[in-house]
């Protein structure tokens, strides 16, 4: 399970997927889809399509990863988890066919999920890929539409050291007169979707040059989710060609309604307001740059911030973000990939920045909100997982 393992569990083919899908009788041709990768946002510009296309009044499977409480967050629709019965069932009936063809936890998941979706035979599903998009095992649907949020410094071990590189892999998923919207571009990546679309002869809309006349209010208050927010209401006005009954209110509506609809958790997820207690999984450069300036926008006395990482980011980097003026709680998240908590002491006390170290991210946050006054700031972050063991 990459989620816990890292490195170890990646699988960079889709032989294994293409084998499981066959298996179950291609359940991924029996319901039309839209695919949505990039860097970061895209599990927020996801849910945010499936709450427009529920207000609608579509039937809207969500995949999505990771998870943060329950595996079953992955798997939902109209934002209602899969049932336990069917994740035993689905299981108990496949269970030698994974065995005697050594699948992945992704792998198993994707193929689930494309069985569930069928089964309950959804009008659409939103279909986020988990790393990077080429060799991605979500990346054997044809969809109606793909998706790109941006491309950022993420899964370098992985996808390449450059951003051209790793926007080729992102662009794996636009396929053959398949429209592809690209949310944020740079410089380097412009010219990779503009190549790969037109290899694929796919109608390709840069949401950054589309003219809007005004984005909609929404429930997500994260300043970056601006960017997002933008992106989906751009890949909105493309798929209403083919879903009609998407309308004006239906978007303004399924924007409002991101959080109740679909059940997304963990994008400035506002957890009290004296002090204002804020948790965000951004987890690599970029994401941790949109963040920290919103904290930075925030009105506070004292900022308390309770950190920790997992062990392959550049975590020097990551904390060079982080202000020196605030009160560190340092913590490591329990997962096998968890950041060990000398490192995170030693990188930190490097940098300058004061704090004290805790042996769980709830001693840590238990120990911000003791040491809190009502005008001060918690912020919990660094990793998806430490958001997961406080939400």
């Amino acid at each position: 399970m990459y989620q816990k393992q890292g490195k170890t569990a990646y699988k960079a083919d889709l032989s294994n997927t293409i084998l499981l899908t066959k298996h179950l009788g291609n359940p991924e041709s029996d319901f039309k889809s839209v695919h949505v990768g990039g860097t970061n946002g895209k599990g927020s510009t996801s849910h945010i399509l499936c709450s427009v296309l529920m207000e609608a009044g579509y039937k809207v499977g969500l995949y999505t990863s990771p998870h943060l409480k329950d595996f079953r967050e992955r798997i939902r629709i109209n934002g209602k988890m899969i049932e336990e019965s069917y994740v035993v069932n689905f299981v108990e009936e496949n269970k030698s066919f994974f065995e005697a063809n050594s699948l992945s936890f992704f792998e198993m998941t994707v193929g689930m999920a494309f069985t569930y979706f069928r089964d309950e035979k959804v009008d659409i599903a939103i279909i986020e890929v988990g790393l990077g998009g080429r060799l991605d095992s979500t990346n054997i649907i044809e969809p109606e539409l793909a998706v790109i949020t941006n491309i950022g410094y993420d899964h370098m071990q992985f996808l390449g050291d450059t951003l051209e590189k790793i926007a080729a892999e992102k662009a794996g998923i636009i396929k053959a007169g398949i429209p592809v919207v690209i949310g944020e571009t740079v410089g380097e990546t412009k010219p990779v979707f503009n190549a790969k679309a037109e290899e694929q002869g796919a109608k390709i809309i840069f949401a950054e040059d589309i003219i809007l006349n005004e984005v909609p209010n929404s429930d997500l208050k994260g300043i970056y989710q601006k960017k997002n927010l933008r992106t989906a209401l751009v890949a909105l006005q493309e798929l209403r060609n083919r879903f009609n009954r998407i309308n004006t209110k239906n978007i303004s509506d399924g924007f409002t309604n991101v959080e109740r609809n679909t059940g997304l958790m963990g994008r400035w997820q506002v957890f009290n307001n004296e002090p204002l207690t804020v948790a965000d999984t951004a987890h690599n450069k970029e994401g941790i740059m949109e963040v920290v300036h919103q904290i930075n926008d925030q009105s506070f006395n004292q900022l308390h911030l309770v950190l920790g990482f997992v062990n392959d980011k550049n975590i020097e980097e990551l904390l060079s973000f982080f202000p020196a003026k605030a009160q560190y709680y340092f913590c490591e998240p329990k997962i096998a990939r968890g950041l060990p908590l000398n490192s995170l002491i030693e990188i930190s006390s490097r940098l300058g920045l004061n704090g004290t170290a805790y042996d769980s991210v709830s001693k840590a946050f238990k120990a911000a909100k003791k040491q809190a006054n009502k005008e001060d700031m918690i912020f919990i972050g660094g990793s998806t997982f430490v958001v997961a063991e406080v939400v």
